[in-house]
């Protein structure tokens, strides 16, 4: 049972992108660029002048026009200035393209001195390593890259839907079709569902929703060349040696024989196959379900949906409960007593008063086991009393969003009306370097934001909270651009 409740049951018209925070990378893997609404800067184009009327014949008064000879001189120095800016600026492609090639060199002989003994070493054949890069450079276009010789920095630009806006994270076209299309297959699966859910105890609508998340239930296309970009990654990523330890489980993968190294294609972020899990993950969490002998996440329909739900199982789903209830929040509470670690009874939560929306009681089954308050946008949105299950979730991916949406889409599935009872509010445009100048301040003042990374996460969202109520201020347990300037 989800947050209300309801009994499991069109095709999905509409691919919904994969989607993982960057700096919150999750266990399994996920993608990619999001809608945030971080607006970018930009800078109007100057429009090149005209060129100026011929100067009078010598002899004849020219009066003042255009600022006289003074107003002349200016003109030949802007035009000596614009000349100049020019030339440098066609000099600076080749610049790039040799600063490029420097790097390509560099990222050659890496592989070679530095990756390829590892690969050895993990048992991985020369005649593997050799198929898997051939051909193989770097990839320019991908976010977050830190060329040698190059210190990294906090993105200005928030690209991560999970941690946006979660009216847009929610909106209903997308989600509806993720629910949908988990009704349709759930009667066409019923089968390998029932299979499924008796051995790892996870239900069939919640792995039908994970699914249809990461690849709109195996529609997505995988674009990448899954060595190049876990290579570029590795090589010069903000997370060298998480992607070091991925490029060579990827290896691993072809030495066994699971794929071909010329046909494992990724997503942007490296994840492999329909549930989208990073080749670690892979290797730890993949099942062969179908009994083929093989572990196949690319086209085996039952060897996907097991796969998924092995990986809950193994990060502690707890059979029979589900993922959480939409409650009511009385302001004499704190949203600062959300997280995972400040658990309580869920009978204790309903002493304080706290109410399960549409007047509907607690299960008498669930009040004394441990729930957990969690305000994905703080006093700006619907408020939920969470079990375990919705930490497993986050493994999955680590967003409350995202956990938030599966467990959504789930309840769907099983007939729950759509939407929330209580809306998204509307918060304030914000650059992730914004947020992650707020958190500095807040760890200099002696607050656990969970790292200055930009992302407003369940411990900068109640440390906000505390800072508010300490500071005589109601507290909403999130960042706006009034506070991001006073905490700057």
């Amino acid at each position: 049972m989800g947050r209300r409740g309801g009994a499991f049951g069109g095709r999905l018209a509409l691919y919904v992108a994969p989607l993982c925070p960057a700096g919150h990378l999750p266990h399994k893997g996920g993608d990619q660029l999001s809608t945030w609404p971080s607006p970018i800067a930009s800078a109007d184009k100057e429009a090149i002048p005209r060129k100026p009327p011929i100067s009078p014949l010598v002899g004849e008064m020219s009066g003042r026009t255009e600022g006289g000879a003074k107003g002349q001189k200016l003109l030949i120095l802007f035009r000596f200035l614009i000349s100049t800016f020019i030339l440098l600026a066609a000099g600076l492609a080749p610049a790039r393209a040799a600063d490029h090639a420097v790097i390509e060199r560099q990222f050659q002989n890496w592989l070679k001195t530095d990756l390829w003994p590892q690969a050895r070493k993990d048992g991985v054949s020369a005649k593997t390593f050799d198929e898997a890069f051939k051909n193989v450079s770097l990839n320019w276009s991908l976010p977050d890259l830190v060329p040698p010789g190059e210190k990294p920095t906090t993105s200005k630009i928030q690209r991560q839907a999970e941690f946006g806006s979660p009216a847009n994270y929610f909106a209903e076209p997308v989600i509806g079709r993720v629910a949908a299309g988990g009704r349709e297959r759930a009667s066409r699966y019923r089968r390998v569902l029932d299979a499924v859910e008796k051995r790892y105890g996870v239900p069939g609508p919640i792995v039908l929703a994970i699914w249809g998340r990461e690849t709109g239930f195996g529609a997505a296309a995988l674009r990448y060349n899954a060595f190049q970009l876990l290579g570029t990654k590795a090589f010069m990523g903000l997370r060298k040696e998480l992607f070091t330890k991925e490029v060579l489980a990827a290896l691993e993968i072809v030495q066994k024989g699971y794929i071909d190294a010329g046909t494992m294609k990724s997503s942007s972020a490296g994840a492999l196959g329909q549930p989208q899990f990073l080749p670690s993950s892979y290797l730890q969490h993949a099942v062969d379900f179908d009994g083929d002998g093989k572990r196949d996440i690319w086209h085996s329909v039952p060897d996907t949906l097991a796969s998924i739900a092995h990986y809950l199982q193994q990060y502690g789903w707890v059979r029979g409960r589900g993922w959480g209830f939409e409650v009511e929040v009385p302001k004499s509470i704190s949203c600062s007593l959300e997280g995972p670690d400040r658990g309580r009874k869920i009978a204790d939560w309903a002493a304080m008063g706290i109410r399960r929306v549409g007047g509907k009681s607690f299960p008498p089954r669930e009040l004394k086991s441990e729930g957990f308050l969690m305000m994905p946008a703080g006093r700006l949105g619907p408020a939920f009393i969470v079990t375990p299950n919705f930490y497993v979730l986050k493994e999955y991916n680590t967003s409350d969003l995202y956990a938030l949406f599966v467990g959504d889409a789930a309840d769907r599935m099983e007939g729950t009306p759509a939407g929330f009872s209580h809306p998204w509010g509307k918060v304030d445009t914000l650059y992730r370097s914004d947020i992650a100048a707020m958190q500095r301040t807040l760890q200099k003042k002696g607050y656990d934001v969970g790292g200055a990374d930009g992302f407003p996460g369940f411990k900068t969202r109640r440390s906000i909270g505390e800072w508010q109520a300490r500071n005589g201020a109601a507290p909403t347990c999130f960042p706006d651009a009034k506070l991001v300037k006073t905490l700057r």
